[in-house]
């Protein structure tokens, strides 16, 4: 038999409790009672205490037998019903099957795996059934069964595992830029192109940059489902936890920190490339980022969890739990897609052929370019508005900077360098083209 779990119940008639993140308060469904966190921390803080013992106790115990090293029960006693339960060692809070309380597994939230900060949930989930129901709309490609005969498989509100990571960043850049010049000589135009080489340095600093640890949940829902307000970050308590599913992290913060340095990278250069000033053109030839991290926080976050399934293809969704930010990949219809580009196609070759016989334009010495032109001007305007409405079915997409996460007033620049090297002279003729440097 498992180790025994705490059921958090109602103090006043033992029914189930939950977090309801719209009041800020544990409520009793059964009795209509309304707890706030601390007093229902205090009221369960001995009987937590004394499970978190027994399931270290369990775990060293284990260990000695095997001769490794201790691990958690993955099999736990519901203590409302003595149902036994069985889970995979991430999952740290659920609901019990059978009597319909909430489990906090007892060790799975304890001593390395006790998160700091936690962001109470602040949507329930109807709001995220509502937003599901938003994100279909204004998508001219999705199919019209998969609406109609779309049903919600599961809907979980979830507290993912979250690394928080601060770092100073030192970067430096070095760029090849132009200006360029023109002016009239008789028929001719000339135009010089002065050559500069440009180098810039500074110093930033990052401030909780979020990296899921969890290798449940999918690295592109998490991402896209940013940002969160931190002004809503809280001591963690276990108290929040009823009535969600809490996991803990199984990726620690060494292998979590590659997806926050190509973040650093990118805003660290961003920023730079901003510095360089008053040129026609700027290509980056290098840039190098040193980066001091700090140490990590580690956090929960509020997830709300949606699972579907339409022609044997299983589509998942999440939700910010905090900000009701929705995001998932939606099934493409191509046939409406191949309907719709083709319409807007014969729409503008329409127009452009009444615009040439309505001008005269057709020249009888030229007619195949022309021609040509008004068929590729709509076809590459069709293939442009399928493009972007198939890029509106996709938004579970990995983060590629770190923006949001910039201390702008941190930001110096230390280097600045513009040096002159060169100036090329191109000679344009009616007819021809002449470079001469």
């Amino acid at each position: 038999m498992g180790v025994e779990s705490v059921n958090y119940q109602c103090p006043a008639c033992g029914g189930p409790l939950r977090y309801d993140g719209a009041k800020a308060m544990l409520v009793c469904d059964h009795c209509d009672s309304e707890f706030g966190v601390a007093e229902v921390e205090a009221h369960y803080a001995a009987k937590q205490q004394a499970a978190e013992g027994k399931a270290a106790a369990s775990a060293v115990n284990e260990a000695q037998a095997s001769d490794g090293a201790a691990t958690l029960d993955a099999a736990y006693r519901c203590s409302s019903c003595a149902a036994e339960l069985v889970c995979d060692e991430t999952t740290a809070v659920t609901e019990c099957p059978y009597c319909g309380n909430p489990v906090v597994a007892a060790g799975r939230l304890a001593g390395e795996f006790r998160p700091q900060l936690v962001i109470p949930f602040k949507l329930d989930r109807d709001a995220a059934k509502a937003a599901l129901a938003e994100h279909y709309k204004g998508k001219a490609l999705l199919p019209k069964g998969f609406v109609d005969g779309n049903r919600i498989n599961e809907v979980q509100g979830v507290y993912v595992p979250f690394w928080l990571m601060d770092t100073t960043a030192g970067a430096s850049a070095t760029y090849t830029a132009t200006k360029t010049r023109r002016r009239r000589e008789g028929d001719d135009e000339i135009v010089d192109t002065d050559h500069f080489d440009v180098e810039r340095a500074g110093t930033m600093s990052f401030s909780r940059i979020p990296v899921d640890a969890s290798t449940k949940m999918p690295d592109a829902h998490m991402d896209a489902i940013e940002p969160f307000d931190y002004g809503a970050l809280v001591p963690f308590s276990v108290a929040y936890m009823p009535g969600f599913v809490a996991n803990r992290y199984d990726e620690d913060a060494a292998a979590c920190r590659a997806r926050a340095e190509k973040r650093v990278d990118a805003s660290a250069g961003q920023a730079l490339r901003k510095s360089v000033e008053g040129y026609d053109s700027v290509s980056c030839q290098r840039c190098d980022v040193e980066k001091d991290w700090a140490e990590p926080v580690y956090a929960l976050m509020p997830v709300w969890m949606l699972g579907t399934t339409w022609e044997g293809q299983q589509f998942l969704f999440a939700m910010n739990g905090q900000t009701g930010r929705l995001v998932g990949d939606l099934p493409v219809d191509k046939r409406k897609r191949a309907l719709i580009g083709a319409g807007v196609f014969a729409a503008l070759f329409a127009a452009c052929l009444a615009a040439v016989k309505l001008g005269g334009f057709l020249a009888k010495n030229a007619p195949a370019i022309q021609w040509g032109f008004m068929l590729l001007v709509p076809l590459l305007v069709a293939l442009i508005v399928c493009a972007s409405l198939t890029a509106q079915m996709k938004s579970a997409v990995e983060a590629a900077h770190a923006s949001n996460y910039l201390d702008a007033s941190t930001l110096q620049i230390t280097r600045r360098r513009d040096v002159f090297t060169h100036t090329t002279t191109e000679v344009v003729h009616h007819e021809k083209t002449d470079k001469k440097s």
